[in-house]
């Protein structure tokens, strides 16, 4: 290793420290809304249908918060779009501690919803554009490794606070992160690569209509059909699954808290799911993880739906928990490195504002499902069919960027 190169280490651990737990909060924010919804289901006596159209508003934010916020990202700079969007979800977190009605905390949920949907891609090109090709992958996967550990920070307070200190306590507790935007003003900078390429082009500065052209014109068309496919069918798939797992486990008999403790159980199998893709992504490639990780998502989602005794329920939702976010770790990857730096942070943000859709409808059409009486073991096989489609759009349509350097 060379000096400059062993200079660069500390830098890098700093910066995926730094956007590691903006994402944490991130997802501490999104798995606490599955356990809320359990306990306002009820308290406020949610029919299956507001129970999932409230799981559903998030993801409507989300989707209009990924758009807008890639777009400025290349415009303004990932780092003050990151702060801002950081500010936007913790801040709307908080007020709804104090929504009285439901459609108050369906509207303070979408503004949540929409800072963070702005973060989660914004922090992956960050990430991305300021580490070195042969370490690129692994790094931003160990960021989202973070999200695994929000979810679990979520399925504690779940467990812990919600049952003696009710849904409200949870919500304050997501607030934090407002605080820890200002630890992140001076301790992130924009990438070298971003400022470059900006000085360079400062004289022109392409249009919202021209960076949405670019990414799809022919070079990246490809590409970005295959993102689209991807980002849609796993964030349906896991919106669906993962925002109605203690639903789905009170549907099967246990108890809330039972419920919250097995889903705790789940939850801490997605820290090795995602070690694990950090290790493969860079020894076999972006499409070997994400087409195997996908595969046996669908085949873990299969078992899940349709397991007939408590272990077998329990170790399904083990592999699905995984897995799928194995596979979001190469995603997330994945996503920068197809496109080039003036753009990427748009195609990042539009790829996952397509996916948030599928965000929008997965948990949605879990609770229409539900109040039709349509059994938990048909609705895993939607999940099924559809995680499918994603790895064969991957295995089919995609290009291996393994050790290549980002494009200019």
């Amino acid at each position: 290793m060379s000096t400059a190169e062993a200079a660069t280490k500390p830098k890098q651990r700093k910066l995926l420290v730094s956007a590691g737990l903006s994402w944490m909060f991130d997802a501490m924010d999104v798995g606490i809304i599955s356990f809320i919804a359990a306990a306002l289901a009820a308290e406020w006596s949610l029919t299956p249908q507001q129970t999932g159209f409230f799981t559903s508003i998030n993801s409507v934010g989300m989707a209009f918060g990924a758009a807008i916020a890639g777009i400025m990202a290349d415009r303004y700079g990932r780092k003050a779009v990151l702060l801002w969007t950081l500010l936007i979800f913790s801040i709307a977190s908080g007020l709804s501690a104090v929504a009285t009605g439901f459609a108050m905390l369906c509207v303070l949920r979408f503004i949540a919803g929409f800072g963070l949907g702005g973060e989660l891609p914004v922090a992956s090109t960050l990430v991305s554009e300021s580490v070195a090709a042969k370490d690129r992958g692994r790094m931003v996967v160990l960021l989202e490794s973070f999200w695994a550990a929000g979810w679990i920070l979520s399925a504690l307070i779940a467990y812990f606070v919600i049952p003696d200190y009710g849904w409200q306590a949870a919500f304050l507790i997501c607030a934090i992160p407002a605080l820890y935007a200002l630890y992140l003003r001076k301790s992130i900078q924009d990438p070298p690569r971003y400022l470059e390429k900006m000085a360079k082009s400062r004289e022109k500065k392409l249009t919202v209509r021209e960076r949405f052209v670019s990414v799809w014109s022919r070079p990246h068309r490809r590409s970005t059909i295959m993102l689209w496919i991807l980002w849609f069918t796993v964030v349906f798939s896991y919106y669906g699954m993962f925002l109605w797992l203690p639903n789905v486990m009170m549907l099967k008999g246990f108890s809330l808290v039972k419920s919250f403790e097995y889903v705790l159980i789940m939850t801490l199998a997605q820290l090795p799911g995602y070690f694990t893709a950090a290790y493969f992504i860079e020894k076999f490639g972006r499409k070997f993880v994400l087409v195997v990780y996908l595969l046996l998502t669908a085949a873990s989602a299969a078992w899940f739906g349709n397991a007939t005794t408590e272990g077998m329920l329990i170790l399904a939702g083990i592999c699905l928990s995984f897995f799928n976010l194995g596979a979001w770790g190469g995603m997330y990857a994945y996503t920068p490195e197809l496109y080039p730096t003036r753009v990427r942070s748009t195609g990042v943000g539009l790829a996952a504002s397509f996916g948030r859709v599928g965000g929008i409808i997965g948990p949605y059409l879990v609770g229409m499902l539900v109040a039709r009486e349509v059994s938990i073991g048909a609705i895993f096989w939607i999940f099924f069919i559809t995680v499918l489609i994603g790895a064969v759009a991957v295995l089919l349509l995609g290009t291996e960027t393994k050790g290549k350097e980002l494009i200019d």
